[in-house]
Parts: C-alpha cells; sequence; structure tokens
C-alpha cells in the first residue's frame, strides 16, 4: 500500500526549484516517488508518494532545506 501526500509550494519559478525540491523530498525514509507541478506564476504542488504516512514537519523541513516554503500544509 502507498500513501500519497500532497504539498503547496511558494517561490518556486523554474526546473532547478523542480530538482532541488525534487531531490530533497526523495532522501525523506519511505519516499517512493516525487511529482512536482511548477507554477511559475503562483502556488506549485508536489506529490510525494511513501509506503508510510510521512511527518508533516519532516516534509516541510526537506523544502524549506531547498529554499522555498509549503504554503497550508500536507494534505
Amino acid at each position: 500500500m502507498s500513501v500519497n501526500t500532497t504539498v503547496s509550494i511558494s517561490g518556486m519559478h523554474c526546473g532547478h526549484c523542480v530538482s532541488s525540491v525534487s531531490e530533497e523530498l526523495q532522501e525523506l525514509e519511505g519516499v517512493q516517488d516525487v511529482a512536482v507541478e511548477l507554477n511559475k506564476d503562483g502556488i506549485s504542488v508536489a506529490t510525494i508518494t511513501s509506503a508510510s504516512e510521512l511527518d508533516p514537519e519532516e516534509i516541510s523541513e526537506a523544502i524549506a532545506e531547498a529554499g522555498y516554503t509549503v504554503v497550508g500544509g500536507a494534505y
């Protein structure tokens, strides 16, 4: 069984942003896949597929490590 977690991210503008966020999220324990939809004019969205539910704080910290901010928490 897999769990999908979606987070909204502000401040992303390019493919490098997508790569940075994807790499940081892939390093979280249990993550199987990461898909990031870039929205240059607004809030981008990352969908994280994992073996079990992830800690929202760990997700926020990983995205902050990449230099961006989670908006509205994980769902």
